[in-house]
């Protein structure tokens, strides 16, 4: 029997704001504490836009009162990152009904009134935030990976929990209570993949995602998900799914899992050791 999952946190959810009022920066200050997120303050679009390339962005708060000159510029990146959260914060005045039908065109995923209670913005932007969608979607291990012992599936969701953010072995056994010889072992046990390989390939799944926003290119997503270079990226990709990093952003999670399942799921020892 494994030991019971421990409640260390995976990496922190990062929010960037954009604002131009005290107000705004308060609301993202008192709902966004450092234990709970990242918080990222930005008041130009140049700052946005280097941000939104250079630092994994879970959320986005913009500032859509008319305090400052770039905010509509700055709502316009919703559509050049939608993988990342757009929210508009505003008074909720009568006026701010355009702004409002605005950010709903862009593809905003809310608007937040100025006094929303801090627990409430923070559940609503950070269950819409990328990692938490991430997360979501690949709750459960795809069944032709036969991650099937409840450590193997433990081990696969303090994966995803990432997001696709390096994590190491040593850090996801602490996280289970368990050595990391006893993690490496039983979760590549029963023709199952070796585990550095799936964190590998979840990572590889979150640059196919980040892939499609067509404000990222390979070097920018490689920069985000903190791969030493955009060559490390490509090398990483030819080495786990078999493929160029220009071709992440159209293949699918399901193609990606394809590649990964008929041939790379295991090193060239390991299959070769299976084979004898």
């Amino acid at each position: 029997m494994t030991s019971p999952v421990r409640s260390t946190p995976a990496a922190l959810p990062c929010v960037l704001v954009y604002h131009g009022r005290e107000r705004v920066r308060q609301l993202a200050r008192a709902a966004f504490p450092r234990r709970r997120a990242r918080l990222v303050l930005v008041r130009t679009l140049a700052e946005a836009e280097q941000a939104l390339r250079e630092v994994f962005v879970d959320a986005m708060l913009v500032d859509v009162a008319g305090a400052a000159d770039d905010s509509w510029k700055v709502a316009g990146l919703a559509r050049e990152f939608p993988s990342v959260s757009f929210f508009g914060v505003a008074p909720f005045r009568s006026s701010d009904g355009p702004a409002i039908a605005q950010c709903a065109t862009l593809g905003f995923s809310d608007v937040l009134v100025d006094h929303v209670d801090d627990a409430a913005a923070r559940e609503l932007v950070l269950g819409a935030a990328f990692s938490s969608r991430f997360e979501a979607a690949l709750h459960d291990p795809p069944p032709a990976l036969a991650l099937t012992s409840p450590l193997q599936q433990a081990a696969w969701r303090a994966v995803v929990a990432h997001a696709g953010r390096p994590v190491r072995t040593a850090e996801l056994a602490t996280r289970l209570g368990v050595t990391r010889e006893h993690l490496s072992r039983t979760f590549a046990s029963a023709g199952a993949p070796n585990l550095k390989r799936v964190i590998d390939l979840v990572r590889l799944i979150a640059a196919g995602e980040l892939a499609k926003n067509p404000g990222h290119d390979i070097r920018d997503v490689a920069r985000v998900l903190e791969f030493a270079s955009s060559s490390h990226l490509a090398s990483t990709a030819q080495r786990i799914v078999g493929t160029k990093p220009a071709s992440l952003a159209r293949l699918r999670t399901v193609d990606l899992l394809e590649r990964f399942v008929h041939g790379h799921g295991r090193s060239r020892g390991e299959r070769v050791a299976d084979a004898s």
